[in-house]
C-alpha cells in the first residue's frame, strides 16, 4: 500500500486555480504550481498526472464553486422574476470591488483566447459554459417577462450572454467599457431601453 494522502485535494485545486485564472496555461509554470499549493512536482503528478490534468480539475473547480453557485437562483424550479436583474447587478458589484473577476476577468473566456483553447476537450467546456450562461439567463428573462414569445426571449438571453462574456472578456483591458456593457445587460432585463431588441 502507498502512503496516504497527506493533503488536501480541495484546498490545492483551489490554490492551482486561483494560479490559472491568474496567469492562463501557458505561463504557469509547475514550480508556479508548487509554490502555490506547497506540493513539489511528483506529488503534483501522482495526484493529478500532470499539469494538464491539475488545469482540468482546476476548470470543473471553477465551473463548480465560482460559476455555478452565482447561476443558481437561475437554474432552480421556482425562479425570482428580479433572479436575472439580481445576478447582473451583483456581477456589476463583483467587477465594481475589483474581484478576482475584475482583476483577472473570467477563467474560461480567458482560456478561449489563448493556444490550449484550441483543445478539443477545452472548446467542448468552454462551449458548455456558454449553454450553461444562456439557459439560465433565458429562464431568467422568461421568469421576468413571461409575456416574450420563446423566439424573442431567446434572442434576448443571447444578446445579454454576448453583452456579459464580453464585459468579463474586457475587465482587465477597458474596464469602463466592461461596467457599461453589464449595465446595458440589466437594462435588458430589466426591459428597459430594449429598442426591441428583447421584447421584439
Amino acid at each position: 500500500m502507498g502512503r496516504p494522502q497527506a493533503f488536501d485535494t480541495d484546498a490545492v485545486v483551489r490554490s492551482a486555480r486561483n494560479v490559472f485564472w491568474r496567469l492562463g496555461y501557458e505561463s504557469t509554470s509547475v514550480p508556479d504550481l508548487e509554490a502555490a499549493t506547497g506540493l513539489n512536482r511528483s506529488s503534483i503528478y501522482h495526484a493529478f498526472g500532470s499539469k494538464r490534468g491539475l488545469f482540468d480539475t482546476s476548470v470543473e473547480s471553477y465551473l463548480t464553486e465560482v460559476v455555478r453557485p452565482r447561476l443558481e437562483p437561475l437554474t432552480g424550479e421556482k425562479i425570482s422574476p428580479r433572479a436575472l436583474v439580481d445576478y447582473l447587478v451583483a456581477l456589476r458589484s463583483a467587477l465594481a470591488e475589483r474581484s478576482a473577476l475584475a482583476s483577472h476577468g473570467c477563467m474560461l473566456i480567458n482560456t478561449a483566447g489563448a493556444r490550449i483553447g484550441q483543445d478539443e476537450a477545452v472548446r467542448e467546456a468552454i462551449a458548455g459554459y456558454q449553454r450553461e450562461l444562456r439557459a439560465a439567463f433565458l429562464r431568467g428573462l422568461q421568469a421576468a417577462h413571461p409575456e416574450l414569445d420563446d423566439e424573442t426571449a431567446d434572442r434576448g438571453s443571447r444578446i445579454i450572454a454576448a453583452l456579459v462574456i464580453t464585459a468579463l472578456a474586457l475587465t482587465r483591458a477597458d474596464f469602463d467599457a466592461a461596467m457599461e456593457n453589464v449595465n446595458t445587460a440589466i437594462e435588458l432585463a430589466a426591459g428597459a431601453n430594449t429598442g426591441g431588441s428583447v421584447r421584439g
